[in-house]
């Protein structure tokens, strides 16, 4: 059975850039504090009135297809993970597809948070060992400025904008996403969610007058299942593909927070230089960290490298993958 290969990568954040020092104007906070908290310097930001996750999200697919000289009427699936989709309907995988000319084949969303690329990566991956099809866009976008709020100080400096998006295509040489893991649980629900918009709390004067619309994080608790949830994924798939940290190139974790990820790693036994890191540039993008990862260092993979992918989120959701680089 052929395996689901990454054959490319492409990434796009906003140009306006959000500082640290920007912030220390708008809410009580600090570079220092921040930077010291989350290892977070700027972050993208979209500006624009009418400007959703899709159109970062066009703008990664777009340069992803032109990068591999592929058409748009050869793409057979488009699945886009967000948490910050454009409308309820129709779907932001929708709306790219139609940005970028991709026409009559099948589009959807993933939402599982900031675990939502790698869902998204796990399903795309089985449309290409089934056969069913060839050529499988897989987008992270997220535009989390539009459910942040700029006077929460705990929250406000940890997210920013962005999208990336890889190209799935068969692959017999052995190389490609060779295992995966995804897993969620309800228990989280009340330590990291937006309150209001859905169904359960339609929008009110009420619901905004609260701030139900906005991101709300219990810190403590989310750092505490972050750190054990990945990094005990990571070293369960770790270990059911015989791996040892030494035979890890990298290690490509989701970009919540730096104490995170250096937690992570150091439960994995994957040393600091062999880890991807980007948050001081980017911030949490969601769903799009990884793909923004991979994008970032791109120029450093070499084909048959061994990547874990390794992300959590609300949910809670969690997972993991093992990657051997296709080129």
């Amino acid at each position: 059975m052929s395996k689901a290969a990454i054959t490319g990568i492409h990434g796009y954040v906003p140009d306006y850039v959000l500082t640290n020092a920007e912030l220390e104007r708008m809410v009580d906070t600090s570079d220092e504090w921040i930077t010291t908290r989350t290892g977070i310097k700027e972050r993208h930001i979209l500006k624009g009135e009418g400007m959703g996750s899709s159109h970062m999200g066009a703008k990664a697919v777009a340069g992803l297809l032109e990068k591999l000289n592929i058409r748009p009427a050869e793409v057979d699936l488009l699945i886009c993970a967000t948490t910050t989709p454009d409308y309820v309907f129709p779907c932001t995988a929708n709306l790219i597809c139609d940005m970028v000319g991709i026409r009559n084949v099948g589009s959807f969303d993933i939402q599982a948070a900031c675990s939502g690329f790698l869902y998204a990566l796990t399903i795309g991956t089985q449309f290409i060992e089934t056969g069913k099809y060839k050529k499988v866009v897989v987008v992270g976008a997220d535009k989390m400025s539009a459910i942040t709020d700029y006077t929460d100080r705990t929250t406000c400096v940890l997210f920013g904008d962005g999208a990336g998006a890889v190209m799935l295509e068969p692959n017999d040489e052995g190389v490609g996403i060779l295992d995966s893991i995804i897993k969620s649980d309800g228990i989280g629900q009340n330590h990291l969610f937006q309150k209001a918009g859905g169904s359960r709390y339609p929008p009110t004067h009420e619901t905004v007058e609260k701030r139900w619309h906005y991101v709300y994080q219990d810190g403590p608790a989310v750092f505490k299942f972050a750190v054990k949830n990945m990094a005990d994924v990571s070293a369960e798939i770790m270990e059911r593909n015989q791996l040892s940290g030494n035979d890890v190139a990298w290690l490509v974790p989701h970009q919540a927070n730096k104490r995170i990820i250096d937690a992570t790693a150091n439960r994995m036994g994957i040393e600091p230089d062999k880890v991807m890191m980007n948050i001081h540039k980017y911030g949490n993008t969601t769903a799009a960290t990884i793909p923004l990862c991979l994008f970032d260092y791109e120029s450093k993979l070499k084909k048959g490298d061994n990547l874990v992918l390794a992300a959590f989120g609300g949910g809670f959701t969690w997972g993991a993958a093992y990657v051997k680089w296709a080129y």
